[in-house]
């Protein structure tokens, strides 16, 4: 247990070293304003040109702490961004879906297992055998949804993250510390760390439910959404308007309106709220960066980019204006669903 104990706070001094270096102290050489990335390489404080990913290639994207994983049309998996614990190197195999969390990666095989890569130091990446039907991978922890509905969790228990309650479930989400899921008749229940509300659902039916850093927010029934948590960013202040979708990121939450165009709220330091202006299928709101597939199966985009993690795989691009390799991009770090979130407080981190 002490090897556990001092490995988390050693893992705690590096993410606020990255979060320090996101922010733009010290050296960094991270942005404070949008910058919007379809799968361009970028230079340091220029656009570089954009490029986008080729059509079709992306079934979805998962945006963890700095990196992220998208599945592709053909059952593989592909990661960008920092991977200093190989949450950015995915398996070979035929996957239906993938989580990124803080420094890890789950992804749902074709036969009902779950694969995970990265950091272990809680066993947040050793999955049970289920078979599963869905996959959430948060901070220092994992959860899924299994054959006969119920809910399975791994990693790191503090506070009871990993503890399910009993009964069936539509959907779960790990975030920071805690966990929330979509019950079998529609009502939302979290456990684990309740500091701020963030495992304190109001009452009605829900569709889905996403956990942040240490926020939530859900699709009601009737399309709007409610969150719940920390909101010093405005994160758990939504707009009006009906919703497909939601993904609670660190301190900012972004979702996919009834027209397809994406809404974003809470910060945007790194421009990580500021989405393009098109239209998406689905959205994913990582720790300081966010990412979404366009209804042409397109790959955008947007926020911090210090670990490249805004930039896919140039071997699924199409370069519309010759861009310049990243200086940003290295190979050593994420809610929602997938909760690739930061870590709000001492903890852990999506």
């Amino acid at each position: 247990m002490q090897n556990h104990v001092c490995a988390f706070f050693a893992k705690l001094a590096v993410l606020f070293v990255a979060f320090a270096t996101a922010a733009g102290c010290g050296g960094g050489s991270g942005s404070n304003g949008p910058n919007v990335t379809d799968g361009s390489v970028a230079g340091e404080g220029a656009d570089g040109g954009t490029a986008t990913a080729t059509p079709g290639v992306w079934v979805e994207v998962s945006a963890g702490g700095f990196h992220t994983c998208g599945l592709k049309s053909d059952g593989s998996i592909a990661c960008w961004g920092y991977d200093n614990d190989g949450q950015a190197e995915a398996p070979e195999g035929n996957f239906l879906s993938v989580s990124a969390g803080q420094s890890h990666t789950c992804g749902l095989q074709s036969d009902g297992s779950i694969a995970c890569w990265g950091e272990d130091s809680f066993g947040q990446a050793e999955p049970p055998w289920g078979p599963f039907t869905s996959v959430s991978a948060g901070a220092f922890h994992t959860c899924g949804v299994q054959s006969d509905s119920t809910v399975a969790c791994w990693g790191y228990d503090a506070g009871g993250p990993t503890t399910p309650p009993v009964g069936t479930f539509l959907s779960v989400s790990a975030g920071v510390g805690y966990t929330c899921g979509v019950r079998s008749d529609g009502i939302v229940v979290c456990w684990g760390d309740n500091s701020g509300g963030q495992a304190t659902p109001p009452t009605g039916t829900f569709t889905s439910v996403s956990s942040g850093g240490g926020h939530t927010c859900g699709v009601r029934t009737d399309g709007t959404v409610a969150c719940w948590g920390n909101n010093s960013a405005g994160q758990a202040t939504p707009p009006a308007g009906t919703f497909i979708s939601v993904s609670a990121g660190g301190d900012h939450t972004c979702g996919v309106q009834s027209s397809g165009a994406i809404a974003c709220w809470g910060d945007d330091t790194d421009g990580q709220s500021t989405p393009p202006a098109d239209i998406f299928k689905s959205v994913s709101a990582g720790g300081f960066h966010t990412c979404g597939v366009r209804t042409d199966g397109t790959v955008a985009c947007w926020g911090n980019n210090t670990q490249g993690q805004i930039v896919p795989p140039a071997d699924s691009s199409e370069s519309d204006d010759a861009g310049t390799e990243s200086d940003d991009t290295s190979d050593g770090s994420s809610s929602t669903d997938d909760a690739g979130v930061a870590p709000d407080d001492a903890g852990d981190a999506v």
